[in-house]
């Protein structure tokens, strides 16, 4: 079940942060398996703008989250994350679609994020859900002054990209539109 963040969960999304980062430490990626996850006023901002949902199990624990800001056109993907015995049941994809119908229900046009290139669950996974990389020229100011901030937290000592997807345009009920009409 997809909900929004209550202040209960921040420490659970905290929890779970560390243990998704847990499988970069096998890539060699230890810097990043250690990063510390957001702080509790961190997550309670993006909770108290409306930006912060859960997927919760059947206890209604937190097992993955979605954390978005609005930035140019779009929503911004600032982190997604899966709890390592959840993964591969498609929460992260759930969770996907749910920030894409939230976007569209705003009225932005599109899903942003930025991620490891070769990272088999970054890049190579949201090219399979449909977002493609950005180039440098193409990034705009606030998806460069991100990739400026990941840098100086040393988050560029593997490869990152910046990656976009169109938010599916939908009627009043529901039904998408092909943007190409």
């Amino acid at each position: 079940m997809i909900r929004a963040a209550r202040r209960e969960d921040f420490l659970a999304l905290r929890d779970l942060e560390r243990a998704a980062g847990e499988p970069f430490r096998g890539l060699g990626m230890a810097e990043v398996a250690d990063d510390e996850p957001l702080t509790v006023e961190e997550l309670a901002a993006f909770q108290l703008a409306g930006h912060a949902w859960v997927c919760a199990d059947t206890g209604d624990i937190p097992v993955a989250y979605l954390l978005v800001r609005v930035i140019n056109d779009g929503a911004h993907i600032e982190q997604l994350s899966v709890h390592p015995s959840h993964a591969r049941r498609g929460l992260g994809a759930a969770l996907l679609r749910f920030a894409d119908g939230w976007a569209a229900r705003h009225g932005l046009r599109a899903l942003t994020l930025t991620t490891y290139a070769e990272v088999p669950w970054n890049a190579p996974y949201y090219q399979r859900l449909g977002f493609h990389m950005v180039s440098d020229d193409e990034l705009g100011d606030d998806l460069r002054r991100i990739r400026d901030q990941e840098a100086r937290r040393g988050l560029d000592k593997w490869p990152r990209v910046a990656m976009r997807r169109d938010v599916a345009l939908r009627t009043p009920n529901g039904c998408e539109l092909d943007r190409r009409s």
